[in-house]
């Protein structure tokens, strides 16, 4: 059976003019803002209300899987409903879940997130890869067999994350940038014909891209890399800016919004997301 790729699927969303990724962030602030509880049963049904207002509007949603794990199994159960439900709506999701390490651990980590009929199956996964590109390895296996993806942190819009990205290697590039390098290699090497890679970085929009010696303003050939993009909305980023902050390498992004679209409560949800979701759209084009 022939499988399709995550860049692939990513590809059809830029084709409709989804470029809109749906943050499900269920922290007890926001819990209550919307009048739910800060427990499981708050997080399940924020989170399935969420899902069904992104379909069809949205890109894709990415649970930041922190705020469900908080409540142990009943967290748990509670992200698998939402997972159950964003599948059923053919709605893609990138789990929020950063997780790296080494070996059969990181293998382990890829099992659960990137397995098909697994509890916890999504189409991607945001990952860390500071101890080494190659130990992403377990995922790579299963991009390939199952078409799923994953995004690699690269330079992040947290302040604290600078030390590290910006550190730099014996070949004198940053750690952000050999991110990024490694993620369009990888593209490159496996998916050589695809439009849209299934590797994919994670890049502030809130950043000077070119402090972290991003290159940016030169045309690349080959996939292009997929970009998941926080900052938009709330952080400050405005997404009329995107062409200027990603320049060529903004060619497949996915803004990521969650508290400019989540404030207010389940009333107004659908309208909220629709009128982002056409903003995102409408400056991406102006852009590429």
């Amino acid at each position: 059976m022939t499988v399709t790729s995550f860049g692939d699927r990513l590809a059809a969303e830029f084709a409709a003019s989804r470029h809109l990724c749906a943050g499900i962030d269920p922290h007890a602030p926001l819990l209550a803002e919307w009048g739910l509880p800060d427990d499981a049963s708050g997080a399940e049904w924020m989170g399935r209300t969420i899902v069904a207002a992104a379909a069809g509007r949205a890109a894709c949603v990415k649970p930041q899987v922190a705020f469900f794990e908080r409540f142990g199994a009943a967290g748990f159960l509670a992200l698998e409903r939402v997972l159950a439900d964003a599948r059923e709506a053919r709605l893609l999701v990138i789990a929020d879940v950063k997780r790296g390490d080494i070996g059969s651990s990181f293998d382990a980590y890829a099992a659960a997130w990137l397995t098909p009929d697994t509890p916890l199956e999504v189409d991607a996964m945001t990952v860390a890869a500071y101890q080494g590109f190659g130990t992403l390895t377990g995922a790579f296996t299963r991009l390939q067999a199952h078409g799923k993806g994953i995004f690699v942190l690269a330079a992040t819009s947290n302040p604290e994350a600078a030390e590290v990205q910006l550190a730099r290697r014996q070949d004198g590039r940053t750690v952000a940038a050999a991110m990024v390098d490694d993620a369009i290699g990888w593209n490159e090497r496996a998916e050589a014909e695809a439009a849209v890679g299934s590797v994919g970085v994670v890049l502030g929009a809130t950043l000077d891209l070119s402090r972290f010696g991003i290159d940016t303003t030169t045309p690349r050939s080959g996939p292009a890399l997929p970009v998941l993009a926080p900052g938009f909305g709330h952080q400050g980023a405005r997404i009329e800016d995107a062409g200027v902050i990603f320049g060529g390498i903004g060619r497949a992004l996915l803004a990521n919004e969650s508290r400019g679209i989540l404030r207010g409560g389940a009333d107004g949800l659908v309208e909220r997301i629709t009128v982002r979701a056409e903003a995102i759209a409408s400056a991406v084009a102006r852009h590429s």
